[in-house]
């Protein structure tokens, strides 16, 4: 175990490196320059060649992409995620704030998904086939097909505009957050619902389950013990990288309802170029994935000890 361990967190070190790099090389490479997009955005004003050097060498971006980078990861090896190239302001505070906003977004999307998929997934396996099975699947391939943005377009217009039960902008109170997080949970019962569904029945189709019932196991023992460990694995792998998948999503659904969090974060980071705080963010969301993915493969192992012994 400890040496599969020390194997997932090497990969995840390589993972990060690449991460980094690779975001830093984008950023380097885009369209324009970096020290006009920083210059505008901190002064919001016509800047003149001085100022633009003066940004430029504040910014480490007059020594060249190499030196620039090592500018930026040194500090950050020691947990230094530096400051903004705008606002001058440490990175760290403000990253934290935005991921205040976007991470319980993130589960109670999650949650409401697991509610919707859970039930739904079981009612359809009862009878495969059958109607509810039928519409289970439509239901699932429904949400997979609508986007994102349309769908919290249309549940603004119904919920805040014609029934005016909610609020549409903004994440001043508890309600801001329901309209957001049932256009991410949706999209989560889609996945879920097909996953949970094809992991039961598979489970349920296993060579040596007629055996167990002609021994007089119980059917409520068969699928504690044996459907339900089989099933696990896929829906535990889907559950979390929907997770991971949802900080993602979130960047459109914060525009969408003019949430503060990691999706306007990245976005204002973006379009005036700071390096720093666009590094920052996608660090950090990288993180996430690889702490989720390390998690699922331990989780693999308690579930399933099979799995350990093949990586032995």
């Amino acid at each position: 175990m400890i040496g599969a361990v020390s194997g997932l967190l090497l990969r995840s070190v390589v993972v990060l490196t690449g991460t980094a790099l690779l975001t830093f090389v984008l950023l380097w490479n885009a369209p324009g320059d970096p020290a006009l997009s920083i210059a505008q955005a901190r002064y919001a004003t016509v800047v003149s060649g001085d100022v633009l050097e003066q940004v430029r060498a504040e910014a480490g971006l007059d020594g060249g992409f190499w030196t620039a980078f090592r500018g930026w990861i040194e500090p950050l090896l020691v947990g230094d995620f530096g400051q903004s190239s705008v606002t001058g302001r440490d990175v760290w505070p403000d990253l934290l704030t935005a991921a205040s906003y976007t991470v319980p977004l993130a589960l109670m999307g999650l949650g409401i998904g697991m509610v919707i998929a859970l039930p739904l997934a079981i009612l359809a396996t009862r009878r495969p086939g059958s109607w509810m099975d039928r519409l289970a699947v439509a239901l699932a391939s429904l949400g997979a097909a609508i986007p994102a943005y349309w769908l919290g377009l249309l549940l603004i217009l119904l919920f805040a505009v014609t029934l005016a039960w909610l609020p549409a902008m903004g994440a001043r109170t508890p309600a801001h957050a329901i309209l957001p997080a049932m256009t991410l949970g949706f999209g989560v019962a889609a996945a879920l619902t097909r996953i949970i569904r094809s992991g039961i029945l598979e489970a349920r189709g296993q060579s040596f389950l007629p055996a167990l019932r002609r021994r007089g196991v119980t059917h409520r023992a068969i699928g504690r013990d044996h459907v339900a460990p089989h099933a696990a694995i896929p829906v535990i792998t889907v559950f979390g990288l929907e997770l991971a998948f949802l900080l993602e999503g979130l960047v459109m659904v914060e525009v969408i309802f003019a949430r503060p969090g990691l999706g306007s974060f990245l976005v204002s980071a973006i379009l005036a170029r700071d390096f720093p705080k666009v590094q920052a963010a996608v660090l950090l969301t990288a993180l996430i994935f690889v702490t989720i993915n390390l998690a699922i493969d331990l989780i693999y192992r308690v579930i399933d000890p099979r799995i350990g012994a093949r990586d032995a």
